[in-house]
């Protein structure tokens, strides 16, 4: 069982957001993947459909987040369950960067509006 230490995490950045990758294949991860989400203040993501399950935990501020076209603000010790084919985006309307826990099985890729698909190197 892998001791992952801060330093050995790997930082992502895409979409104005950063992605800090502790559990992944790469650290020894079989089957799930964890990252820490730091969301500046007026970043807005694009709107994506994921191929997995992931589970979003705010740890940090708050966001405005959709899904499906439900749009709801969450905040700090909020947890949303975002469903395997399910459309989000992510937008943070505050002053403040919100950081977030996301965990999510291994082989999750996302689907943009314009069809591209992103496979992100921190849950893969």
């Amino acid at each position: 069982m892998p001791f992952i230490r801060s330093s050995d995490a790997v930082t992502h950045e895409i979409h104005g957001a950063r992605f800090v990758s502790y559990a992944a294949p790469r650290t020894g991860s079989k089957e799930l993947a964890a990252w820490r989400g730091e969301v500046p203040p007026g970043t807005k993501a694009p709107a994506h459909t994921v191929s997995r399950e992931e589970i979003f935990l705010v740890l940090v501020g708050e966001l405005a987040l959709t899904l499906d076209g439900r749009t709801e603000r969450v905040g700090a010790g909020d947890t949303v369950i975002i469903n395997a084919g399910s459309t989000l985006s992510v937008e943070n309307p505050t002053d403040q960067t919100a950081i977030t826990w996301v965990t999510t099985s291994v082989g999750l890729t996302a689907e943009l509006a314009d069809g591209s698909v992103l496979t992100p190197p921190w849950a893969n």
